[in-house]
């Protein structure tokens, strides 16, 4: 669920035999479902975070086994790398454990709107209704992300959030790692602030209301333009009547003028 990395080079790699391939590698996720980003303040590390709305999908697959549940995140308008935005729960039914996917980690696009937490929870709130008593891996934490203190403390957030403990080796809180962990202590919450997810209906209502927003919008904007045209009509008589008087004025003013030296 986080970046992992190996150590490198050490015996135990070396001699260990090739993990056995794992099944369904061409599922693509086949139920999709809406989802509201909140519009938050703008971001110091992450920059602007507007109201945006993103899809949702994922995929199951059960057998005797192996069980699957693969997720993903679809940016309307916006293409992301293929290890981005997705999230893999695999469970061993042979040694009743569950692992997280992909091993380079959860990389979501955009940060810091809620969507790593909410893939999380799904996946283990799916693994906990079926199998509280398995086990999760522990794993080694990337020693990249903790060359930043703000990205490690974010990451060691996320993952207590979750109910993983995050434990580390040396002071310097670069070499951690989370450790083994049963399934049904795990937390299946996000930040609902952050994100909801809308379903069909509320959709619908969502682009009725926006329909009749923008109707009221249009009538109160054929109002004001029947108003300005009026003050337009009604300067438009003012001034013909100022240019009139004034013109009298002025006639008025030169036949003085001419009655007085020509008497």
């Amino acid at each position: 669920m986080t970046d992992t990395q190996t150590s490198p080079d050490t015996t135990a790699e070396k001699d260990a035999p090739p993990a056995a391939e794992l099944p369904w590698a061409d599922v693509h996720v086949e139920h999709h479902k809406m989802l509201r980003l909140a519009p938050l303040q703008t971001d110091r590390n992450t920059g602007g975070r507007p109201l945006r709305f993103v899809e949702f999908g994922y995929a199951e697959r059960n057998s005797k086994e192996h069980s699957l549940m693969r997720m993903s995140i679809s940016l309307p308008g916006q293409r992301v790398r293929k290890e981005q935005n997705h999230l893999d729960v695999w469970v061993d039914h042979t040694t009743k454990r569950v692992h997280f996917g992909p091993d380079s980690g959860l990389q979501i696009e955009p940060l810091n709107r809620g969507i790593g937490r909410f893939m999380a929870a799904r996946g283990i709130s799916w693994a906990r209704k079926r199998w509280p008593g398995y086990a999760v891996d522990g794993t080694d934490l990337n020693n990249k992300d903790a060359l930043n203190e703000d990205t490690r403390l974010r990451r060691d957030h996320f993952l207590k959030a979750h109910g993983f403990e995050v434990v580390y080796a040396d002071v310097q809180h670069l070499k951690g790692s989370v450790k083994e962990a049963q399934v049904g202590d795990l937390l299946a919450e996000w930040n609902t602030e952050k994100l909801q997810v809308v379903e069909i209906l509320e959709a619908a209502q969502m682009l009725q209301q926006a329909e009749h927003n923008l109707a009221e919008q249009e009538v109160n904007l054929k109002k004001h333009e029947e108003k300005v045209s009026k003050y337009k009509r009604e300067d438009a008589g003012l001034r013909f009547t100022i240019t009139c008087l004034v013109s009298f004025a002025v006639f008025q003013a030169g036949l003085l003028i001419w009655i007085a030296t020509h008497r």
